[in-house]
């Protein structure tokens, strides 16, 4: 028997995840020039990242050769004085990636169990897999969260729920008052992960204050990432804010130095900066209205989205992909969602967003 053989059974069967296609990967098979290929696969900022954040990469470079501050104590200095919490409630990741992966490692394992919907963000079930743990997918409800189903999947053995709002790649949306309701059906034992990536992009009558739940339920914790609105998709860094008593455990098997000084440095400028969060939030929502304009004069059905991003129906999305691969528009397939007629364009800026309807209109004439 090989060592490949000798690995658990529950790695074996796991399927990497895929990331959206690079732009320097498509410039090489296709033979494009890379400066005239559109990316809209993984939903970053199109702005880029903030000046000030620019600026401070630049300064911390002095201190390139040494360690970073393991514990990131000036990062979370602001960002407790932003939230009004105490740094011992904050957790910080490489990414909310990082941070989905050690709720996983520390909450799961063999014999447990973790919800999360259908249509959810794939990570989830890749972090339950990759402890031996099971993943119990509950069916959606409209393309989103059914919370109602959601509570009642819940068994003996289960320890996590993953929820994203809004979710991705959907961009369905719930409203506070249905979190809540949730939250008070939840056993104590059970970790409601509020995974939070875009809710910087919500319109402001939706917005809602998760981190006010906190001081009643003790088993929430809300993850967010620097890499949407921030634009610091690159440098990997996100953050958590729980109870004291399970940030501590999360930090126990958390890496040392999980986060480097560029990426420390970057958070901390650009969740200063709220001119730039500003104009990003005005600038998705002008394309976003732009995009959903150009899918209805194509007869084209959209999912409703509150995030940064559009997923859309085509029929043949195998075919309609390479067709804009063919002319350097990157977008994302969602077949591994089990979504094969669906792609999903990340919104980009006004030039970038009349590139791709142009090239989608060539696409479906196949």
């Amino acid at each position: 028997m090989s060592v490949v053989q000798r690995a658990p059974a529950h790695i074996r069967a796991i399927s990497p995840y895929v990331p959206g296609k690079p732009v320097g990967e498509l410039a090489r098979e296709l033979g494009l020039d890379a400066a005239g290929i559109v990316k809209l696969a993984s939903n970053e900022n199109p702005s880029g990242m903030s000046p000030r954040a620019r600026a401070a990469v630049a300064a911390a470079l002095e201190d390139s050769a040494r360690y970073p501050d393991g514990s990131g104590f000036e990062l979370k200095q602001v960002l407790a004085t932003r939230l009004g919490v105490e740094q011992a409630s904050l957790l910080l990741g490489n990414g909310s990636n990082d941070i989905l992966e050690l709720v996983a490692r520390t909450f799961l394992g063999p014999e447990t169990s973790a919800v999360y919907a259908q249509y959810a963000f794939a990570v989830y079930a890749l972090a339950v897999k990759a402890v031996g743990a099971r993943g119990i997918e509950v069916p959606a409800r409209a393309w989103g969260h059914d919370l109602a189903a959601m509570a009642d999947a819940i068994t003996t053995d289960t320890r996590v729920v993953f929820i994203a709002n809004p979710n991705n790649p959907t961009g369905s949306f719930l409203p506070a008052h249905l979190l809540e309701a949730f939250l008070m059906r939840m056993p104590a034992h059970v970790l409601v992960v509020l995974d939070e990536a875009y809710n910087e992009y919500l319109p402001p009558a939706l917005r809602y204050d998760s981190l006010s739940w906190l001081a009643q339920f003790q088993n929430l914790l809300v993850v967010r990432t620097m890499s949407k609105i921030h634009g610091l998709a690159g440098l990997r860094v996100g953050y958590a804010v729980g109870s004291p008593a399970v940030v501590d455990l999360l930090d126990r098997v958390r890496q040392p130095f999980n986060v480097n000084s560029l990426a420390q440095a970057a958070a901390a400028a650009a969740l200063e900066d709220e001119e730039f969060v500003r104009r990003s939030h005005e600038l998705n929502r002008a394309g976003m209205a732009q995009i959903l304009s150009g899918l209805r004069e194509l007869n084209l059905e959209s999912i409703p989205s509150q995030a940064n991003f559009i997923s859309f129906r085509v029929g043949d999305a195998a075919a309609v992909n390479r067709s804009l691969l063919q002319q350097g528009v990157i977008v994302r397939p969602l077949s591994s969602y089990g979504m094969p007629e669906w792609l999903r364009v990340s919104i980009g800026l006004s030039a970038e967003n009349t590139r791709f309807l142009e090239a989608l209109a060539v696409a479906l004439k196949g």
